[in-house]
């Protein structure tokens, strides 16, 4: 009879979101490999990008004590770029092409050594022009000594796929001209969508703008999911991480319900669930207990919006595993923030009244698809928001468009303050979703000095404007 840590030592996942320790202290540091890969998606085959070291292991896995030493090598035939995100390392280090760091050329390598400061689940991608699209990312996970030994973890990675090349996609996005305004679209010309003249078809949201070929988890379809076997009556961790692009997905437990521990890497005050919505660059951990039973139990991600899904597959014992449809039975809802209203940090931010408050309204067209914060498209001459060491700094993010924004802060966490200026003390993240029509009341402290990117990671959003900066000595 196997002792259950024997049991997890060697049924732990491996496949796409393989991990392994980071060498750290005094020895050579870890190299990260930009490079081209072939994955098969529906059938077909596909050439992306990943990161992954020199065995053949995605991403990092590392614990908090150590340092964060890396190489990270660039094997592709292209410049690339990598951010941390969710970390706060120094400014130079951030990994974002014209403001915190250098590109690094075809051949070339970049090197990165800075303390860590929590544990958690976080992620890498590229930051340089549509890479992210083509699967440029991989897992990011820190412990802290807090975790369960004898909990079992799975990392799960979404992602978008399409086989038409990201900046054909965003070609087609930026050519819709005027017959595409009756849909449910963005304020026109820097009108304000709050503005009574606007049509009546303005409350009903405007989801999904790219029709993708396929939707992965840990790069795979449910027409070949991953199969992760677990411990009939075990505990089970998972890390989820929305790598997507530009897709939103409610997770669905099925049989299991979970209790969710921590969002965006840090730690909340658990919520129980069957559940939970997750929009793109947040990440939840859920634990689960398996009961006790031969069986499999299949964790999906389903389309916000839609019926598409996609997921993985817990197999306890030798269950036995039928195939499961890329449809859901119906179209899921819109990602709402409900959840995130019931949300409490585990570590809250002391109390304390704000130095300072920025409004911004997050504004665009869906003709010729160009979004922007206060009516202003993002550009080197944009000057950043103003900001002083030591400050506490409230962003107040106002949607004025029918499409919903994740909203992501680099080289800071942020705590959820109010919503449609109701407060408390929500959780403490680094991405959070403004749904359409929705104000989110976000507060950090002016602690880590530098030139920061503050964008939507809808990454075509992003990519037609609606991007910012704060700069601070």
């Amino acid at each position: 009879m196997l002792s259950r840590r024997n049991f997890l030592a060697g049924t732990i996942a491996v496949g796409a979101t393989s991990l392994a320790r980071g060498q750290t202290g005094d020895a050579a540091p870890t190299v990260l490999r930009i490079e081209r890969r072939d994955i098969e998606v529906n059938g077909k085959s596909a050439s992306v990008f990943c990161i992954r070291q020199p065995d053949g292991t995605f991403g990092i896995s590392t614990d908090v004590s150590k340092p964060f030493r890396i190489r990270v090598e660039n094997h592709i035939e292209e410049p690339s770029l990598i951010h941390w995100h969710g970390l706060t390392p120094p400014w130079r280090q951030d990994g974002v092409p014209e403001t915190s760091g250098q590109t690094i050329p075809p051949g070339g390598s970049a090197g990165y050594d800075f303390p860590l400061r929590r544990g958690g689940t976080y992620w890498m991608h590229s930051h340089y022009g549509l890479q992210e699209q083509l699967l440029l990312s991989a897992p990011l996970i820190i412990r802290d000594g807090s975790e369960n030994p004898d909990q079992q973890e799975v990392v799960v990675m979404l992602a978008d796929f399409s086989f038409t090349p990201p900046d054909q996609i965003l070609a087609q996005l930026q050519a819709r001209q005027t017959h595409d305004m009756d849909m449910p679209g963005m304020n026109m010309h820097g009108m304000d969508m709050r503005d009574t003249a606007m049509p009546a078809i303005k409350s009903k949201p405007d989801l999904n703008d790219v029709q993708y070929d396929a939707f992965l988890a840990n790069s795979r379809t449910l027409a070949d999911p991953e199969v992760v076997k677990v411990e009939p009556g075990g505990r089970v961790r998972l890390r989820i991480i929305n790598a997507s692009s530009m897709s939103a997905y409610h997770i669905d437990l099925g049989q299991l319900e979970g209790d969710l521990v921590a969002v965006d890497g840090i730690r909340v005050q658990p919520v129980r669930g069957q559940s939970f919505p997750i929009t793109v660059a947040q990440r939840l951990d859920i634990e689960l207990t398996i009961p006790k039973i031969v069986a499999a139990y299949p964790v999906l991600a389903v389309l916000e919006g839609a019926r598409r899904q996609t997921g993985i597959v817990l197999l306890a014992g030798t269950g036995q595993i039928t195939r499961i449809s890329d449809m859901a039975d119906a179209a899921s809802p819109p990602l709402t923030l409900g959840l995130e209203r019931l949300l409490r940090a585990a570590e809250p931010l002391a109390d304390r009244k704000a130095d300072r408050t920025h409004v911004l309204n997050l504004t665009g067209s869906m003709q010729g698809y160009q979004w922007s914060i206060n009516n202003v498209a993002w550009s080197k001459a944009v000057p950043p928001l103003t900001v002083e060491e030591g400050e506490r700094v409230e962003l107040v993010l106002t949607n004025q468009t029918i499409m919903p924004h994740p909203m992501h802060l680099h080289g800071h966490s942020f705590q959820v303050v109010a919503i449609d200026g109701n407060r408390f003390a929500g959780a403490v993240r680094d991405t959070v979703l403004v749904p359409p029509r929705a104000t989110v009341t976000v507060a950090f402290d002016a602690g880590n000095p530098g030139w920061w990117a503050f964008h939507c990671h809808l990454l075509y959003h992003q990519q037609a404007g609606m991007f910012a900066t704060l700069r601070y000595d």
